[in-house]
């Protein structure tokens, strides 16, 4: 399995599925667009992961690598390869199906509860009682024959999921204690006070505890969107 890898910032990879990934004896490659936007011919690869970071889906300007992404992303879909989005990779998928991204009604950082929303034909079912990782300020409308999959109290579009390959997240189920400290040791200064921003001892210390349980969860996604 050939496994293409989109990541944004150092400090975004990906975490928990590496693991997997592993087990699986998957041959690795990567756009690592701080270093280099070089994309691979989207028909030979197996399996899309398009990772976080804090740039907007608009910063083309800041970013001009987001306008080809954005392509690659669009034609992997078009060729029906898997592709997982995540956070700002959902929004990308998003982004590149026409779809509008945009400031969220909340900032939400933390650890918080994602309901699942009941949806007929073959998707991904979410567990009941999940609590994910978040870190975003944005979100996306549902791109064109997109299933919703999950919902929160902060942000109406959590999870989509289009045809039988592609899934979006809002929401991290990757993290990991280490990429937690991660993550909060660089954007660490979003952490504003607001109803769904949580403080960085209550994020270190649940992280601790959480990330096993979404951990398996992502497993279960990779194992259904590839099989």
């Amino acid at each position: 399995m050939k496994v293409h890898v989109l990541q944004h910032v150092p400090f975004e990879g990906i975490g928990s599925m590496e693991r997997w990934l592993a087990k699986r004896d998957a041959t690795m490659g990567y756009t690592r667009f701080y270093e280099s936007a070089k994309l691979p011919d989207p028909g030979r690869v197996d399996l899309v992961i398009a990772m976080g970071g804090p740039m907007s889906v608009d910063d083309e300007q800041a970013h001009p690598w987001l306008a080809p992404e954005k392509e690659f992303i669009r034609e992997t879909i078009r060729l029906g390869q898997p592709v997982v989005g995540i956070c700002l990779g959902a929004q990308l998928i998003a982004s590149a199906l026409g779809s509008r991204v945009y400031p969220g009604r909340h900032t939400e950082i933390g650890w918080f509860p994602v309901e699942a929303v009941a949806a007929d034909g073959d998707v991904f079912q979410l567990p009941d009682g999940l609590t994910a990782f978040h870190w975003h300020g944005e979100t996306f409308d549902l791109p064109n024959g997109a299933v919703r999959l999950a919902k929160s109290e902060a942000c109406d579009n959590q999870a989509f999921q289009i045809g039988r390959n592609v899934v979006g997240l809002q929401f991290h189920l990757e993290t990991t204690p280490r990429s937690a400290a991660q993550l909060l040791q660089h954007c660490g200064h979003e952490l504003v006070p607001g109803e769904f921003v949580q403080t960085e001892p209550v994020i270190r210390d649940t992280s601790e505890t959480a990330c096993a349980g979404i951990n398996r969860v992502m497993e279960e996604l990779l194992s259904y969107i590839v099989r």
